[in-house]
């Protein structure tokens, strides 16, 4: 945490000289300092160096593109060496794309893309404008001469947020975010695949909120990483595992508190959602060695993490899916169960990071405006 000492004198030296109360601030930092190296926690320098979120995966890179006409976008996840790939649909319905190739019994074995995108099924051809920025760097699957770039890929629904529902990210959105992709913490909140997102719609549109992007990490001491970065788009609530408390979701009839869908179903006062146009979709990543059956299995498990922070999940009108990719680049043997079910604490965290980042757009506030009081 940064204190700015320039503005206010540490507590309990008022009075001091200003020579002698300087140097009890250096030592009170050098001691502050020292203590951190001690627990483990990367400097303030050293930390910026330090990739967080889906990207403390070795080999993968993240590019947001957003589009300024509508809130809507494309998130593209690069693993341009090749990742093992696996991927689990749970939601009523998705929109997908080149899932098929990741059951395990199908031939090709490794991804060298994941793109979610607003826009609905339009926005499937964001991944025609990944698959040329791969091509024009021979990358992809060998057959023959040809390298043939391997890009899944799903959708959510954003198509009533704005005005003209005819701006949809498109092969050029997919492009330009694999150009922008980075291997350095991602940004989340309201950009790319989150940019149009919204949640809580158990009451219709004019009571939901924003939802967005998030990501989440973590290493263990054994060098394991399993991470996941989500698009948020949910017709449910979003709920804080931690506390059980609803941080977004359907508002109250003022539009300034939140209503508890868990309560609404049980009154019996929601309305069925509208088909298709909702969906929470993901990626899950480690750097552990995994086959195709085992990066579906991780898939699978990763689910939970949605189930514990959206409710209602995986409903007929969302088509929440998730995929899973691993890089191989860890050293030694890991758990399929152990990478399982952090790959469900990172989906879960990274919903939550996706709605505290998100920031309101008109018609749909913020976690932050509601907390607020606004």
């Amino acid at each position: 945490m940064k204190t700015d000492v320039s503005e206010r004198p540490a507590a309990g030296v008022e009075g001091v000289l200003p020579d002698a109360r300087a140097r009890m601030l250096v030592a009170a930092a050098f001691l502050a300092a020292a203590a951190l190296i001690l627990l483990g926690v990367p400097s303030p320098s050293h930390a910026q160096e330090l990739a967080w979120g889906l990207t403390a995966i070795p080999g993968l890179k993240v590019g947001h593109f957003t589009l300024s006409e509508r809130p809507t976008g494309c998130t593209v996840v690069l693993a341009e060496g090749g990742a093992v790939g696996g991927v689990d649909i749970r939601g009523g319905a998705p929109g997908t794309r080149e899932t098929a190739l990741l059951d395990p019994v199908n031939t090709v074995q490794e991804v060298h893309a994941v793109v979610l995108s607003g826009g609905s099924a339009f926005g499937l051809d964001a991944a025609s404008g990944v698959v040329r920025y791969l091509d024009e760097r021979d990358i992809g699957y060998r057959v023959g001469q040809i390298r043939v770039p391997i890009v899944v890929g799903a959708i959510l629904y954003d198509l009533s947020v704005g005005d003209d529902p005819r701006v949809r990210p498109g092969a050029d959105c997919g492009y330009r975010a694999a150009t922008h992709a980075s291997s350095e913490t991602s940004a989340e909140g309201n950009v790319g695949a989150g940019a149009g997102a919204t949640v809580g719609k158990l009451r219709g549109m004019a009571r939901a909120m924003k939802g967005g992007v998030g990501t989440a990490s973590i290493t263990l001491d054994s060098g394991l990483t399993v991470a996941a970065i989500v698009a948020v788009n949910a017709v449910g609530d979003i709920i804080d595992p931690a506390t059980g408390s609803v941080i977004a979701g359907v508002r109250t009839t003022d539009g300034r508190g939140l209503a508890d869908a868990r309560r609404l179903l049980r009154e019996g006062s929601s309305n069925e959602p509208q088909s298709g146009a909702n969906t929470t979709i993901g990626v899950v990543a480690t750097n552990a060695t995994l086959t195709k059956a085992e990066a579906t299995k991780v898939a699978q498990m990763a689910q939970d993490g949605l189930a514990r922070t959206i409710y209602p999940a995986h409903t007929p009108g969302d088509g929440d899916t998730v995929f899973s990719l691993a890089t191989g680049t860890l050293s030694g043997a890991a758990s399929v169960s152990t990478i399982g079910a952090l790959a469900a604490d990172m989906m879960a965290e990274a919903i939550v990071r996706a709605v505290r980042a998100a920031t309101g757009i008109p018609g749909f506030p913020a976690a932050g405006d509601i907390s607020a009081g606004r």
